[in-house]
């Protein structure tokens, strides 16, 4: 039987814990603090789950230098439940912006009511979009939710990356000069996502888009607030939080373990929520505008991540890997930027080195730092693996192999997985 130290796993999530977490959470799972109880019994309510919490948002504001113009929520549903959580609270938030510009320009005269619902619902037909930039397989995900929930008619793809390559295949994302353009000017969208890291496919936004650039300022009731994925490369890279009106994360990648999911919310859109009656009256034009109460950000935020039964165990492994990166880094994240992007560098080395044998991503310049794809397979995967490297095999959309360079795998890992290649 191989120990820990034997092994180095490149799986593209659940992904490696360091063995000190582990290590603490087999504890904490038995007997925490000496309680005589294990954490997975003590209930989410409890002062010992408030403090947990609170551990977590101080280390999470301390490594992103999150303001505290925002929120940090723990909810569950994963990346794919944030891709409906997120359009429906900012769907909603646009409804409420146009609702309150309505109250004030139209008065509170014997038919104001009636008149504001019905411009309301003009402007909704007429003007509402959500942008999507669709980079990868997460993305167009998203996109395609968005559709399902609120019809595809409000839907912009405003950037289709597989018609910007010569495959046909998500292997590039396109210079902004050629889908700026086709973007809903600002103000007029309720949101712009994109996924800032497509673990599938190996493609990653290497800064904010500068297309997007320009909301700071700007008044909210016209503001385009963007959304972005950040599940496979959070934590590993610095990030301006103030450029983003929402950012979401699952937590089994750079996090902790499966279920729980971050969401760094602007407080101000928690104040956007429309009376329940209005929401309801637009239904005809506008289906399912309003989001699950669990996946409601200002229901949330108002019972701090506890209306409904938080799993106060996967926040904890979550806590301690965050300290662990404070304690590595003296509090910055820029710390594990650097190790990244080394660790990355290597292995894109190594590849591009065997160019007739390792079929990578071949612009350079939007390569993932996290999700590393080549089309070989089989029989490198079988060495692999008797050589103590697991978790290679690439996703069943795509084949080939997949090797994921997440904050925990180990620079010894990746000299290991190099030198495998040769």
């Amino acid at each position: 039987m191989p120990s820990r130290e034997e092994i180095t796993y490149f799986g593209a999530g659940p992904a490696p814990l360091p063995t000190a977490v582990l290590q603490e959470c087999s504890t904490a799972l038995l007997n925490f603090n000496n309680t005589g109880l294990s954490l997975a019994e003590i209930s989410h309510r409890s002062p010992t789950a408030n403090k947990i919490i609170a551990d977590t948002k101080e280390a999470l504001t301390k490594l992103l230098d999150i303001p505290d113009t925002y929120e940090i929520l723990f909810l569950q549903g994963g990346g794919s439940g944030e891709f409906s959580a997120a359009l429906q609270n900012l769907v909603s938030a646009w409804v409420e912006r146009r609702r309150q510009r309505a109250v004030s320009e139209l008065g509170d005269g014997p038919d104001a009511e009636a008149k504001v619902l019905e411009r309301v619902r003009s402007e909704v037909e007429i003007e509402l979009k959500v942008d999507y930039l669709v980079t990868g397989s997460w993305s167009l995900k998203a996109s395609q939710e968005a559709a399902r929930l609120v019809g595809s008619k409000y839907v912009n793809v405003a950037l289709d990356a597989r018609k910007h390559s010569k495959d046909g295949k998500f292997t590039t994302i396109p210079d902004e000069k050629a889908w700026a353009g086709q973007l809903t000017p600002k103000g007029k969208a309720a949101l712009v996502y994109f996924c800032d890291n497509e673990t599938v496919d190996g493609v990653e936004f290497q800064s904010f888009p500068a297309a997007l650039e320009g909301n700071e300022g700007v008044d909210e009731l016209n503001e385009t607030f963007v959304v972005a994925d950040m599940s496979s490369n959070f934590l590993s890279r610095r990030v301006d939080v103030k450029k983003y009106g929402i950012i979401f994360a699952g937590a089994q990648k750079n996090l902790g373990i499966p279920g729980i999911t971050v969401a760094i919310v602007r407080k101000s859109l928690l104040n956007l929520v429309p009376p329940p009656p209005f929401i309801h009256s637009l239904a005809a034009s506008l289906p399912n505008a309003t989001p699950a109460i669990v996946f409601d950000f200002t229901t949330l935020a108002k019972n701090q991540s506890l209306y409904n039964t938080l799993p106060i165990f996967s926040l904890y492994v979550a806590t301690l890997v965050l300290q662990a990166l404070v304690h590595a880094f003296s509090g910055s994240i820029a710390g594990q930027e650097h190790e990244a992007a080394t660790k990355a560098a290597r292995l894109y080395s190594a590849l591009d080195a065997h160019p007739t044998v390792y079929h990578v991503v071949p612009d350079r310049g939007v390569r993932s730092r996290m999700n590393l794809y080549a089309d070989r397979e089989a029989a490198f995967i079988k060495g692999a693996e008797a050589r103590g490297l697991l978790g290679l095999k690439g996703h069943r959309s795509v084949g080939g192999v997949r090797v994921s360079n997440y904050n925990a795998v180990p620079v010894q890992g990746v000299d290991k997985l190099d030198k495998s290649k040769e």
